[in-house]
């Protein structure tokens, strides 16, 4: 490749960098800044609190409120196979730590799908996002101790709507979990998150 040809090639990719970047901050709403949880992922300054007004006031919820927000990069972001990529979808919370006790965790979906929490224990040496995913596009949950899958409501149901919430209330005692997306493909999608209870 001659030196010329390979200048246009940078050119046109850090074209290709800045208007996927711009795609990403327009898709999520503007004025990124990195989040509290310190993750990985930025989050728009202020999420959690202006979230949708469906959320119940947090003196409404039991016990320590954590807020989680799913968000995905909408349904033409699939590939031809119809699977999520790696970096499209993604699962955060407004904080890493919480007291040990009673907890409420609250999911915000701001994505364009269906989303749910699942709360799982991690083992010792396990990291989040090593879980195996199955044939059926998702994780084991077999020692969940809990989800909020409801639209509108605490606990389990078919999936929390787009522009909604739902909620599950849990006794956590001190240890290390990962709040997943289980449907199918969302895991591998790159919807996982820690939470450190202590």
């Amino acid at each position: 490749m001659t030196r010329r040809a390979r200048g246009w090639t940078i050119a046109a990719l850090v074209a290709a960098v800045a208007l996927l970047a711009g795609s990403v901050t327009w898709a999520f709403g503007g004025g990124l800044t990195q989040s509290a949880t310190a993750v990985g992922w930025p989050m728009r300054a202020g999420a959690v609190a202006d979230s949708a007004d469906d959320l119940p006031a947090t003196t409404d919820l039991p016990g320590t409120v954590v807020d989680v927000v799913a968000m995905d990069m909408g349904r033409g972001m699939m590939g031809a196979a119809g699977r999520w990529g790696s970096t499209r979808m993604m699962l955060r919370a407004d904080r890493v730590e919480v007291e040990a006790g009673t907890v409420t965790l609250r999911l915000d979906n701001r994505g364009t799908v269906d989303h749910e929490l699942v709360v799982l224990p991690l083992a010792d040496g396990q990291q989040v996002g090593q879980r195996t995913v199955g044939a059926d596009d998702a994780v084991d949950e077999s020692t969940s101790l809990g989800e909020a899958s409801a639209t509108g409501a605490e606990g389990e149901g078919d999936g929390i709507a787009p522009g909604t919430s739902g909620w599950v209330t849990l006794d956590l005692q001190p240890g290390r979990y990962e709040l997943v997306c289980n449907i199918d493909g969302h895991y591998a999608a790159g919807m996982y998150t820690l939470l450190v209870v202590t």
